[in-house]
């Protein structure tokens, strides 16, 4: 099982977990959310206290990335350098996330009595991370009248004006001024930059 489709499957199950547990954030080093959650489902099964956590989120959703003319998806964290993670919160239990390696701490509330999130942020952030698998999002979004550079082509190190954006063909028509004159140009996300 993929670690996407167990966020999947733990976000199903999360939607029914116990009402003793709640949903906390945890702060970790940039980089190892992945690892932690590795390390601490581990040490939850080692310890026996697979009865007091519910399901270890790292929030991610999927983004369309083109590169040479290839769509690729990638995944990338709503958060960079937490996790969430669903518990019931005792001096056990805190401790034994607490003490995780490259985890600095809780979030919220006191050091020793952190706050969790309130029901509708964690609904709301849940569905966020079902929309981003179910339709991946762009990883790079242009809005109409933003300033572009182009990188690559006929028109390379021209700046121009966003005209239209089709995310479903990851193209843009980008209005460059040539000899005094506005022209618009048909683009791929990868021939242009953000200035």
């Amino acid at each position: 099982m993929s670690e996407n489709s167990q966020d999947q499957a733990g976000t199903e199950k999360a939607a029914s977990a116990s009402s003793t547990m709640r949903w906390y954030v945890v702060h970790v080093y940039s980089g190892m959310e992945k690892s932690v959650r590795r390390a601490l489902m581990e040490r939850i099964e080692r310890m026996g206290m697979a009865d007091q956590f519910g399901e270890i989120l790292v929030p991610t959703e999927e983004v369309v990335e083109v590169k040479g003319g290839q769509k690729s998806v990638t995944e990338r964290r709503f958060f960079p350098g937490y996790i969430l993670v669903e518990m019931e919160m005792t001096d056990e239990t805190w401790h034994l996330v607490r003490d995780t390696g490259k985890v600095t701490g809780f979030v919220g509330g006191k050091s020793n009595k952190p706050t969790p999130i309130p029901h509708r942020e964690m609904e709301k952030l849940l569905q966020q991370m079902q929309d981003g698998v179910a339709k991946p999002r762009p990883k790079i979004s242009y809005e109409v009248g933003e300033l572009v550079r182009i990188k690559e082509g006929p028109f390379a190190d021209f700046n121009g004006n966003v005209e239209e954006v089709n995310y479903e063909k990851s193209r843009l028509r980008v209005s460059v001024t040539i000899f005094g004159r506005s022209t618009p140009v048909e683009l791929e996300f990868g021939q242009v930059e953000k200035v």
